[in-house]
């Protein structure tokens, strides 16, 4: 458990550094995590006797990243089609079976788009500035106490909208599993998916939603300014799909035979292990904020 906290603080910390700078250092380390996210996804297949096209899907991830960086959206369907295209082109060849033309094709989905999403995110309408509730929260808290300028020093970290959307996104899916954590782990007593994941409960699940409400209002609302009612029905929607994001990569790791992804985060198994509800709360909260903020 020590073990598991003190990467926990490193991974935050890192993560906090990435976060703010944007640019260039978060789309390289976005590559970066889709990269090892697609090693240990193709390692798990190849345990089952499936063979995914590691190169291709890789340069194809790479491709499909850097096209989220430039913000063309064009761009990343093409590369999506094109490269299925050539995935399945190489059952012709006889590179792939067409299971593994499959699997392939669906990794560098599952694994690539969650990705795309968050560098579309981060740099959505960049060019606005610092929430206004910001301002207010450092001006009635902080600076009537010890007399210090928050709000300068919260500009110089660059809350920009996409800044505090992908703040808003981390923190409510690491609330929605770490409620779902300790809310099954006192109370739960009623299985959720007793075939997929043993550990998880009702309970927990329903807690997962409650600390997840509870955050996306607290961060995204009072913190951030966002509007508070749709505040409250993405806390609800991105408890739901974390849970979902969590019980599929359950699933690929059962039938790959494995606990773990893979061991780069020490206590915390692979990037597919820390990543596997933002895969699926990404998509969902992009979307969100294309609705929230037109």
């Amino acid at each position: 458990m020590l073990l598991r906290i003190i990467t926990g603080i490193i991974g935050i910390a890192i993560a906090a550094v990435v976060i703010q700078l944007g640019g260039a250092p978060f789309t390289f380390f976005a590559i970066l995590l889709a990269l090892v996210g697609w090693y240990e996804y193709s390692s798990a297949f190849e345990r089952t006797g499936i063979y995914t096209a590691r190169i291709l899907g890789g340069l194809l991830l790479i491709l499909l990243l850097l096209c989220a960086w430039l913000g063309n959206i064009e761009e990343i369907l093409a590369c999506l089609v094109l490269g299925t295209l050539v995935i399945f082109l190489l059952t012709v060849l006889g590179g792939l079976s067409p299971a593994d033309a499959c699997v392939s094709s669906a990794g560098v989905l599952y694994i690539g788009m969650p990705f795309a999403y968050l560098i579309l995110m981060r740099f959505f309408a960049e060019k606005n500035n610092l929430p206004d509730s910001l301002e207010n929260l450092a001006d009635s808290v902080i600076t009537q106490t010890v007399n210090i300028d928050i709000t300068q020093i919260l500009s110089n970290f660059n809350f920009e909208t996409g800044t505090a959307l992908i703040w808003t996104l981390f923190i409510c899916t690491w609330s929605s599993d770490t409620f779902a954590y300790f809310v099954g782990s006192i109370f739960g007593s009623h299985k959720l998916a007793p075939q997929i994941s043993p550990n998880k409960t009702i309970e927990g699940f329903l807690g997962s939603i409650v600390g997840t409400t509870a955050a996306a209002v607290i961060v995204g609302s009072l913190i951030f300014n966002f509007p508070l009612f749709p505040m409250i029905g993405a806390g609800v929607a991105l408890a739901i799909f974390a849970t979902l994001g969590d019980l599929v990569e359950s699933v690929i790791k059962r039938f790959a035979r494995i606990k773990d992804s893979g061991y780069l985060i020490p206590g915390h198994g692979g990037v597919l292990d820390r990543f596997d509800s933002i895969f699926f709360t990404a998509p969902i909260f992009y979307y969100f904020a294309i609705v929230m903020l037109m």
